[in-house]
Order: C-alpha cells, then structure tokens, then sequence
C-alpha cells in the first residue's frame, strides 16, 4: 500500500517516518493517542497537520505492525 501522507527522508528526524510537510512523526501521533487524544484533539492543537495524515499514521503503524514476529520466552527463575 502506499501512503499518501507518511514519508521517512533521512535527513528528517533521522529516518523516523513522519507527516510530509512537517516534522511530526508517526511515533508522536501514537503517543498522543496512547495518552487519550483523539485525532480531532491532535489537529485542533496542530491545525497544519491535516486530519486524513494524522489518520494515515496510526494506518502506517498498524501495517508496520502486521509484520511483527512475535517470540515467546520464559525465564527460569
């Protein structure tokens, strides 16, 4: 799928993807929403950044997501 929205440009945050045209990162948009913001919260405090981008990173992050391998390990006490 590709992201209208979402891009990751090394010389940017160092690679972390990121809303174009600004220099916020999917990462700060989930963090936002892990502390209880919801996308209408996040764009009325940013208004710059449009709402179907805000959207598109918690797609973004779900997809990276979807490729998660995930190894269960015990320890021994």
């Amino acid at each position: 799928m590709d992201f209208q929205y979402i891009i990751s440009d090394p010389e940017i945050l160092g690679g972390k993807p990121i809303i174009k045209g600004t220099r916020i990162s999917v990462q700060l948009i989930l963090e936002w929403i892990a502390s209880g913001a919801s996308i209408k919260d996040i764009v009325e405090e940013f208004p710059h950044l449009p709402y179907d981008g805000v959207q598109e990173a918690v797609l973004y992050a779900s997809r990276w997501m979807d490729n998660e391998i995930v190894i269960e390990t015990k320890v021994r006490a």
